[in-house]
């Protein structure tokens, strides 16, 4: 009986290490499993965050996606007011070189008609 009481004593002692060394491993496990729920909230949170931050760029670049297209449509007009412009600014152009060359011709005829009248007066004269 003693060496029964013994050897149950031994089994005993040796049971409670294997309980106390599982114990030990299920609490580390348990300290994992919780850190790993902690980094798993944290990803979370990051990628919310992250979601956010996209749903945030994206609407900016909506919004400038539709100003840059307001301002192609105002350069646009602009543009085509300027060649508008352009063109009756050569149109003028165009009138005032004739107008010159006009006003040349009349010169030119003036000073013609001016000399015909001093050779006519010139001659009156003499006579």
């Amino acid at each position: 009986l003693q060496k029964e009481l013994l050897k149950y004593k031994q089994e005993a002692r040796n049971l409670q290490g294997i309980k106390d060394a599982l114990q030990q491993r299920l609490i580390q496990q348990d300290a994992s499993v919780l850190q790993l729920k902690q980094e798993l909230l944290r990803a979370s949170m990051d990628k919310e965050e992250l979601h956010n931050q996209n749903v945030d760029l994206q609407r900016k670049v909506e919004e400038r996606n539709r100003l840059l297209a307001e301002y192609k449509k105002e350069l646009c007009q602009k543009d085509r007011h300027l060649q508008q412009h352009q063109s009756k600014l050569d149109e003028m152009l165009r009138q005032l070189s004739e107008a010159s060359y006009q006003q040349v011709d009349l010169e030119r005829e003036l000073e013609h008609k001016e000399a015909l009248l001093a050779h006519c007066m010139k001659r009156e004269a003499e006579e």
